[in-house]
């Protein structure tokens, strides 16, 4: 493998969700920049790697970006083959558009490998479709948080007729709610909230958005968490849903007969 810089989907959590790709340039890899979020059994591809700790998370010490864009151009200047480890997808609030931009800006060639994201698998985990006929036409992935601190557009997000999948938002809870009431969302749409996405210790709480700060608060929820939110998170609306597509079937059959 030539000198170059990959930026890595590692996925939610679950070591047996990385990519056959991602797989690959780990063992090729000679450095490896690792965020906090990904889970450490997946260097076990790269053992003949030197590895650096680049944890970046809200609330707590970070390494800053123009540091981390600094080493990934010195070590792929220096001929390494170099892996910037992320969790989820790499562009999907991963920053990986930008770090691409500017390390091919200053000429290193850069491929990007997807990683399934946080919000996907866990709520596959927890039985949620994220799109489903006749319930949801499609699904909205967004951040809590802005680069200048604005605020949504809540009103087009509560009549967008998606479903919502909110990350970094345990600190903004009460934003949240009020956000999509006010911007006509019902108060009873319900409501997944899902920490640690994949793991073993995956918890989820039900409810609904007039509840969401109290239940959450009585959860105890923690970061890393997403929220799906949505009539696809009732589970008598998706039950029901399947039981007529399911009776669907065998009239179909009987018509082709």
């Amino acid at each position: 493998m030539n000198a170059k810089v990959w930026l890595v989907g590692a996925g939610p959590g679950d070591p047996e969700l990385l990519t056959l790709k991602a797989v690959r340039a780990l063992t090729e890899a000679q450095v490896v920049m690792i965020d906090d979020l990904v889970n450490p059994a997946v260097l076990a591809h790269c053992p003949q790697a030197r590895v650096i700790a680049v944890g970046k998370r809200g609330g707590c010490r970070s390494t800053p970006q123009a540091f981390i864009q600094r080493l990934m151009l010195r070590h792929a200047r220096q001929g390494r083959c170099v892996v910037r480890l992320k969790g989820g997808d790499p562009c999907i609030f991963g920053r990986g558009g930008e770090e691409a931009l500017w390390l091919q800006g200053h000429g290193i060639e850069v491929e990007v490998v997807n990683g399934i994201t946080a919000g996907l698998a866990g709520a596959t985990q927890c039985g949620i479709p994220l799109t489903l006929r006749g319930v949801s036409r499609g699904v909205t992935l967004l951040t809590a948080h802005t680069q200048d601190d604005s605020e949504l557009d809540w009103q087009a997000l509560a009549r967008g007729g998606t479903t919502l999948v909110l990350y970094m938002g345990v600190a903004r809870l009460e934003q949240i709610r009020q956000g999509l009431l006010e911007g006509g969302m019902a108060p009873g749409t319900p409501v997944a909230m899902i920490e640690n996405a994949s793991l073993p210790q995956q918890r989820e709480c039900r409810s609904h958005l007039a509840a969401l700060e109290a239940d959450a608060r009585a959860f105890g929820l923690r970061s890393p968490a997403i929220l799906v939110i949505g009539e696809v998170v009732r589970p008598s609306v998706v039950a029901a849903l399947c039981r007529e597509r399911a009776a669907e079937r065998p009239r179909q059959l009987m018509h082709q007969g």
